[in-house]
């Protein structure tokens, strides 16, 4: 175990100071963060680059560079390409769900379910999200205090406690700015860590070439699974449509993403940060799974599990900088400062973002149905920054009870890829079926739910098969070995068994496919079910219409094409009537005039003005005119008299 000396202490330390730096700076500038839409989303200013930075960042957490790196080390190289489904699921995040957020101008993405269902919806889904970020971000925390500990010798209760001060003290003075500007500083220093793995191993090795060759000589190189049999833990099929249903779930309905995104200026500036956060997302998960295949060239005739050096995988990237840059004076600093500023742009966009959900889908819900009034812009504010220190000091305290409660980590690693497709599934009802009602769509999720965690959490299960290690070229016998109980999403025991046919098919499945199963059985029972309780009368969806014949629709609660169907199918009309003499002296100039045409009906949604209605001035106006102020600037105008009347568009 390598020592962490001053100058490796002074590197870290300057990266934490310069994050609690940047809080103060925008504590202190701009509006002070008084208002809450400047403090949790950044006052709609945001540029394009700051945005997709941190998109990155908050994607890529230091479990994710941590646990990647072993991935392709212990399994291989299938992994990689999940950056296809990346590319193909950005325009349906960028053009089809942001919209529809962003026309809402709000900071709680699950505010638009209750506009679209109702308020029991919007709880329902908050409170999974909520859990689901809580229990992460103390696994964000303490799997790489564990592992750089165990390796480097820096003690986990330091890394716990300054990392988790660090990242509450900057996101609570600073707000959703400083997060956001703090995330493009940390994710320069990711990059390094990363690449400082690359480099010496290329140094080590004389070429990238021999790297390659070294790890398809060990069977890494895995690349044309097309395997259709689900229980095949990556092939093609997982990884690209699994990964889809990964990648929306995040980038299109999670609130830490999305509050992100409505940050930026306007709508055109969200869209262009979602495309541009792929050009810094891709290179980095490329080189991360590079990075385990440098690793791999390194150890590839002594593993360090069997060797007995280190209790988990997770651990290889700490120790082989320990191994090979060890000996270089501020090396280590910078690696570690890098995997510390992976876990401080997790937590800190995690805090922030569950603070915004518990301010606008808990706390003022409940406070307008005790009293009556909504909370004022001063107060909302305060208690942002409050749950802000509440969230943070949670994350700290849930790091420290890690070690004991070895289920729950397992499971709250696995919550975040299970929540997530029952949530897409939930978002997909409500925008792009108008017939699905609240009853429905919370039996769809809870359903769902209860379905992924018993095919995600079930027992027995097999442990993934892994690839073949060596002993070789250890210098003595190794000792036995024991696996950490601490999992990454992508962790596994060394001895691993092969699949038995003993075990329940689907605690065999992937675990990629588990938001494909949760979107899917969300969809299905929702709209099965939202069918039969309209028909039972059971519930309707009468609220997301502004007539009492349920004509028209709020047509801004759905996707944009669906949206652009429904509003050319209930133009709003306006009936003029009155006599001849009356709408002569209107001077309407109809465009088309049509002998015992069918009238529209009030009932349908029309608006019938009556001349009598109007006073003097307007009488002496073009009908048309004051018929084209009565719908808003659009629609039909349908001047009546007698049994003639003339059509003309306002």
């Amino acid at each position: 175990m390598a020592s962490f000396g001053a100058l490796d202490y002074g590197i870290v330390a300057i990266v934490l100071i310069i994050s609690a730096a940047i809080g103060i700076y925008y504590r202190l500038t701009g509006g002070k963060q008084q208002t809450t839409k400047e403090y949790l989303l950044a006052d709609r200013q945001m540029s394009i680059l700051p945005v997709a930075f941190s998109l990155m960042t908050s994607f890529m957490s230091a479990v994710t560079l941590l646990g990647v790196s072993m991935e392709n080390y212990q399994y291989g190289t299938m992994f990689v390409l999940i950056n296809i489904s990346y590319v193909l699921s950005t325009p349906a995040a960028a053009y089809l769900i942001l919209p529809v957020f962003y026309r809402l101008k709000t900071a709680s993405v699950y505010e638009y379910l209750e506009l679209r269902f109702g308020y029991a919806t919007r709880l329902c889904a908050s409170l999974a999200f909520t859990i689901q970020m809580t229990l992460y971000m103390g696994i964000v925390l303490y799997a790489p205090a564990l592992a750089l500990e165990a390796v480097t010798g820096l003690n986990q209760n330091f890394s716990v406690v300054v990392v988790g001060v660090v990242c509450t003290f900057y996101a609570t003075l600073g707000g959703m700015k400083a997060v956001l500007i703090t995330d493009i500083f940390q994710s320069l220093l990711m990059f390094v860590s990363v690449f400082s793995v690359i480099i010496c191993a290329t140094i080590k090795a004389g070429s990238w070439g021999e790297i390659w060759r070294v790890a398809g000589e060990g069977g890494r190189l895995q690349f044309l699974d097309f395997s259709v049999d689900p229980t095949v833990r990556h092939t093609w099929w997982t990884q690209i449509i699994g990964g889809m249903a990964t990648y929306l779930s995040l980038y299109g309905v999670n609130q830490t993403q999305v509050q992100r995104l409505l940050s930026a200026r306007n709508l055109k500036s969200s869209q262009a940060s979602l495309w541009w956060n792929l050009p810094i997302l891709i290179p980095l998960s490329f080189s991360t799974c590079f990075s385990g295949l440098c690793i791999y060239y390194f150890y590839k005739d002594c593993d360090p599990l069997l060797e007995g050096r280190i209790s988990s995988r997770d651990q290889l990237m700490p120790l082989f900088v320990v191994d090979t840059m060890g000996g270089i004076p501020g090396l280590s600093g910078l690696f570690v400062a890098g995997i510390f500023s992976a876990s401080l742009s997790t937590i800190s966009s995690a805090i922030s973002s569950l603070a915004a959900v518990t301010v606008e889908d808990y706390l003022k819900p409940l406070l307008l149905w005790k009293t009556n009034k909504p909370l004022n812009e001063s107060k909302s504010t305060w208690f942002s920054k409050f749950f802000n220190l509440i969230y943070g000091a949670a994350c700290i305290g849930l790091a420290f009870l890690a070690g004991s409660l070895t289920g729950v980590l397992q499971a709250a690693l696995s919550i975040f890829g299970i929540v997530g497709g029952p949530l897409l599934g939930l978002f997909t009802l409500g925008m792009y079926f108008t017939f699905v009602n609240q009853k429905g769509a919370i039996t769809g999720l809870i359903t769902s739910l209860a379905f992924c965690f018993w095919i995600g959490f079930g027992q027995p299960r097999p442990t993934p098969k892994t690839l073949e290690f060596s002993t070789e070229g250890c210098s003595a016998s190794p000792p036995t070995s024991h696996v950490s109980d601490i999992f990454t999403p992508f962790a596994a025991t060394a001895a691993a068994e092969a699949e038995e046919p003993h075990y329940f098919y689907l605690y065999r499945i992937s675990y990629m496919w588990y938001s494909v199963i949760g979107f899917l059985v969300t969809l299905f029972m929702g709209l099965v079910c939202s069918w039969l309780y309209a028909k039972l009368g059971w519930d309707s969806n009468a609220h997301i219409y502004t007539d009492s014949t349920c004509t028209t629709i709020k047509y801004d609660l759905f996707v944009p094409p669906l949206a652009r169907r429904l509003r050319n199918r209930q133009v709003p009309v306006v009936v003029v009537t009155g006599t001849s003499s009356e709408i002569g002296g209107g001077s309407a100039t109809p465009s088309t005039v049509e002998d015992d045409a069918p009238l529209p009906k009030s009932d349908t949604g029309a608006t019938e003005l009556s001349m009598n209605e109007l006073d003097g001035s307007q009488k002496g106006e073009d009908v048309t005119n004051v018929a084209k102020d009565a719908t808003g600037g659009g629609g039909e105008v349908i001047v009546q008299n007698g049994s003639k009347h003339a059509a003309a568009t306002a």
